[in-house]
């Protein structure tokens, strides 16, 4: 008599599929990660291996833009404006992704009205003040204090996105909230510890950095939220290349704001002298600042064809694998403090991403 099941065929079963008596986060996170799976296994094959580009492209593009950012004032750099216009300066990049779309597949661009003209701009002032606020926490912070900082931003996002576009507050979502804020809380706590080389040089300097952080996050926060008012009210669609347009037009209006501003300042005036003074030299100062703007953009449009491909969820899953995988490069490369708080800080934001995309996954 023939066996009804192969040698240890049931036994796969039984470990590959969970129990009832399993708990029910395992059970949750067992059926999300099949069902990817899954989803991943019927995607054309193109899509497979731009799904891995993609995502390889967050995960390294992301932190290399932060690491180079706190390299050029480590090695000497000390405008504030070159690095807002770093953030900025990329959209040729993401123009050329999007020219083919209109030539080779015949879509359209987005006509502009008064109403979206008036919304571009307005974003396009905000985003350039955010790339001025990050720009001095990557000043007087290390580059893995500035990114565990910067998560905050989901916080205000969440809020902003309650007050502005009336999305709703989930348990998950409070939870979420609380943890982080807790988590950037213990970073305050661990100032003392959270210093070396020529990153500050005073105490009243950390404090701005810190402060200004924040302020970047709420900015990054109230962005995103206004930008999901766009494509609600103005926009009404969310397909690929609408998305990129909107990336475009906010970037070359902060482009331009962020270059009053450099030139009201007059940094130019020491640009040349700054190279020449840089550590390395002048390719050196070149290289750091052209990769800086390259990998920025290059994570940017990761991000973009992660959401296209899959869902928010992943692109969420993404943005907070990315801290610690920035925290760790880091300490490695640059040598930056990790006390223990920090590292409890760390955890702690890993937790607070966890519970926002768990409590939210349902949604998209």
């Amino acid at each position: 008599m023939e066996p009804l099941l192969e040698p240890g065929e049931r036994i796969e079963e039984e470990m590959s599929s969970p129990r009832p008596s399993d708990p029910f986060l395992y059970r949750t996170l067992h059926f999300k990660s099949t069902t990817a799976f899954e989803e991943y296994r019927r995607m054309p094959i193109s899509h497979q291996i731009l799904l891995v580009l993609s995502t390889l492209a967050t995960l390294v593009a992301f932190p290399a833009s932060s690491l180079l950012s706190r390299v050029y004032y480590s090695n000497g750099g000390t405008s504030k404006w070159v690095i807002s216009l770093v953030a900025v300066c990329g959209w040729p990049l993401t123009a050329l992704i999007l020219l083919p779309m209109y030539v080779f597949r015949g879509i359209t661009p987005t006509p502009l009205n008064s109403k979206l003209t008036l919304s571009y701009i307005a974003l396009g002032f905000l985003t350039a003040a955010d790339g001025l606020m990050f720009a001095y926490a990557y000043a007087y912070l290390p580059a893995s204090t500035a990114v565990l900082v910067a998560t905050s931003s989901l916080v205000f996002s969440a809020l902003f996105g309650h007050l502005i576009v009336k999305n709703k507050l989930n348990a998950a979502t409070i939870n979420s909230i609380v943890i982080i804020t807790a988590g950037v809380t213990i970073i305050v706590l661990d100032s003392d510890s959270d210093r070396y080389g020529n990153v500050i040089q005073t105490q009243s300097q950390y404090v701005m950095g810190f402060i200004l952080d924040v302020v970047g996050s709420a900015l990054h926060g109230l962005i995103l939220a206004l930008s999901e008012l766009v494509f609600v009210k103005l926009l009404g669609r969310r397909s690929v290349h609408v998305v990129l347009e909107n990336h475009i037009m906010v970037s070359s209006i902060a482009f331009v704001f962020t270059s009053i501003g450099f030139i009201i300042s007059k940094d130019f005036q020491w640009v040349a002298s700054e190279a020449k003074s840089f550590k390395g030299g002048e390719a050196a100062y070149v290289l750091v600042l052209i990769w800086a703007a390259l990998s920025l953009q290059l994570g940017v449009l990761g991000c973009t064809a992660v959401l296209y491909l899959t869902s928010t969820v992943l692109a969420g899953i993404l943005n907070a694998v990315r801290v610690p995988v920035t925290s760790i490069a880091a300490v490695v490369l640059l040598h930056d403090p990790m006390s223990g708080l920090k590292i409890l800080s760390l955890m702690l934001t890993f937790w607070g991403f966890g519970s926002y995309l768990y409590g939210n996954s349902s949604k998209v």
